[in-house]
């Protein structure tokens, strides 16, 4: 599933392209998402202006006039702009814009959404719950520190909780669990000051470095133009169960952790 710099890596590169551009056209393909497409989906966009687009966790928000249309990737989704071309099966909605180019959501598996709201956008029930975003200024040491004093859970499950982190996922929380040395069972008040202070570093550091090489793509992920990231080629335990670990050369272990694979470095990570 795209989680936060797959969907910030569509974001700013679809920005640019999109900022000011009149929407002419829209056309709903397949409604039948992971939530229905509305039906007048059409008659709320044509002739509107795409004024800004943000992020919010694992959504995209585009703003435009007279509300928001926020989009969540699903599984296997794609946002991407393209020219002139006959649609493809698993393209479900495409919006004409004014320039000539197209904004196409693919999505093979169908488990993404695409839903329109009149509202202020923070205010939505799929976002008004999510947690603090871990690239902003507010999520450091501290922040950690306090989440972690109130909770048994394992750590990594912590991480992944929406509604308190919002963006985090299985990849990113894999990773900075290994580049921080935390092992992902330890319950979260475990956690010492200092060990706060470096998991808080190495989520921000794993996020902003995956953001630079274009997200992870482990099988259908692709940016607005159509390509993978590339950030998969520098993991350092997520997926590489037996192979050594990076550091020390302990092969890599998996468990199941909150029904989600988890991979650690039995030697590193305490």
């Amino acid at each position: 599933m795209p989680e936060l710099p797959e969907v910030e890596t569509t974001r700013r590169g679809l920005e640019p392209s999109l900022r000011g551009r009149r929407i002419v056209a829209v056309q709903v393909r397949q409604p039948r998402l992971r939530r229905p497409v509305p039906r007048d989906l059409g008659d709320q966009l044509r002739g509107k202006t795409i004024r800004e687009i943000g992020r919010r966790g694992k959504y995209l928000l585009l703003t435009i006039d007279g509300g928001t249309l926020i989009v969540h990737l699903g599984m296997s989704g794609s946002l991407r702009l393209v020219g002139e071309r006959p649609p493809g099966k698993h393209d479900h909605l495409i919006l004409s814009l004014d320039d000539g180019s197209r904004l196409v959501l693919r999505d093979p598996r169908r488990f993404g959404s695409v839903l329109w709201w009149q509202g202020s956008v923070h205010e939505h029930p799929l976002l008004r719950d999510l947690g603090i975003e871990p690239l902003e200024r507010e999520f450091d040491g501290n922040f950690l520190y306090r989440l972690t004093r109130s909770s048994r859970r394992p750590i990594k499950n912590l991480l992944m909780d929406q509604h308190r982190i919002a963006g985090l996922g299985n990849i990113y929380a894999n990773e900075a669990l290994f580049l921080a040395g935390i092992h992902p069972t330890r319950p979260a008040d475990s956690l010492e000051r200092e060990e706060c202070d470096r998991l808080a570093t190495a989520i921000r550091t794993v996020l902003a470095r995956a953001i630079d090489d274009g997200g992870t793509t482990l099988r259908d992920f692709v940016n607005d133009r159509g390509q993978p990231g590339y950030f998969q080629l520098t993991l350092g335990v997520y997926g590489r169960e037996g192979q050594p670990c990076p550091r020390c050369h302990t092969p890599v272990q998996r468990l199941k952790l909150g029904q989600r694979a988890t991979y650690f470095c039995p030697r590193c990570q305490r």
